[in-house]
């Protein structure tokens, strides 16, 4: 075990006796929503991911511990002091665990910790990607190099729609990561079930997801995979609306010099505000529905 490192009981046991685990990320909870909502969700996916036969691994650092797995206490401490927490990508750990710092874990250092860990499925709302105006600005998230390197499942409901999904795609194939669409050739944006741009597979089943996971790390092709998950339709928002909201929130950010790591939370905020909250119900939405189709992955990767 490594040594900066702390599994929860439960998720030890589990990994030990090859049990299904989904891995959840904790930036959702500190800068994705607003308390007390985001407390409330953080408990509902753990409840979904266990509904559905698996046992969660919300990941963090507290007190400068790598946490996979984390109490109900720690969770509300993420919630509570949400903004005021480090959002921690795989450039901030080594100082977040020096300091002996809370931090939030975005997707890419989510990846690293449940990798650690030895969990291979990862459930969240949505992957970052290629920002908008990235031709000048090179914004690209972290999370595609940690998907280009580090052998973790991430179900997701497509890159977030306030990105550049045409070059969010490109750069996926670019690195070889498999882009898979789960029961859709079109690519989920979010908010929507669809958009423009496809998928690089399309896979229909749990089972036929886990068996591809297998056969590309036995074959010694390292890095992960995007499940692609759409939000269900009752839940989505007309893109329209969601389209509208996106363009203001993004011009909003720009006259105000807002970028780096702080674009993706005052994006997703804004666009709140601008949907009355709308947007904000959707997201939680889809955030279950990825925690159930991750848990289903889970399972069957645990049984081959």
């Amino acid at each position: 075990m490594n040594k900066f490192l702390d599994i929860a009981p439960e998720v030890a046991q589990a990994l030990q006796q090859g049990n299904p685990v989904v891995a959840l990320e904790s930036t959702i909870i500190s800068h994705g929503m607003p308390y007390p909502q985001n407390v409330e969700t953080a408990l509902r996916v753990e409840q979904v991911i266990r509904d559905n036969g698996a046992i969660p691994a919300t990941i963090a650092i507290i007190n400068g511990r790598l946490k996979a797995g984390l109490s109900r206490d720690e969770i509300e401490i993420l919630g509570k002091e949400g903004q005021a927490i480090a959002k921690v990508n795989r450039r901030d750990l080594p100082f977040i665990v020096a300091a002996k710092k809370h931090g939030a874990t975005t997707v890419a250092a989510t990846m690293i910790v449940a990798a650690l860990a030895g969990i291979k499925v990862f459930a969240t709302g949505g992957i970052g990607g290629v920002h908008r105006g990235a031709e000048t600005t090179f914004d690209i998230s972290a999370d595609l190099q940690e998907l280009a390197h580090t052998n973790v499942a991430v179900v997701c409901a497509g890159a977030k729609s306030i990105l550049d999904l045409g070059l969010t795609t490109e750069y996926l194939e670019t690195f070889g990561v498999p882009l898979i669409g789960y029961q859709t050739q079109q690519l989920p944006a979010f908010y929507t079930s669809r958009s423009n741009f496809e998928v690089s597979v399309r896979l229909d089943s749990p089972e036929q997801i886990a068996l591809a996971m297998q056969a590309k790390w036995q074959l010694g092709l390292n890095g992960g995979l995007v499940i692609a998950n759409p939000i269900p339709r009752e839940f989505e928002m007309p893109e329209s609306t969601i389209n509208a909201a996106i363009e203001q929130a993004l011009k909003e950010s720009e006259e105000q010099g807002v970028h780096g790591k702080n674009s993706t939370p005052f994006l997703l905020a804004r666009v709140c505000e601008l949907t009355d909250g709308d947007s904000l119900s959707s997201n939680i939405n889809l955030v279950l529905n990825n925690a159930k189709l991750a848990s289903q992955i889970a399972r069957e990767f645990a049984m081959l």
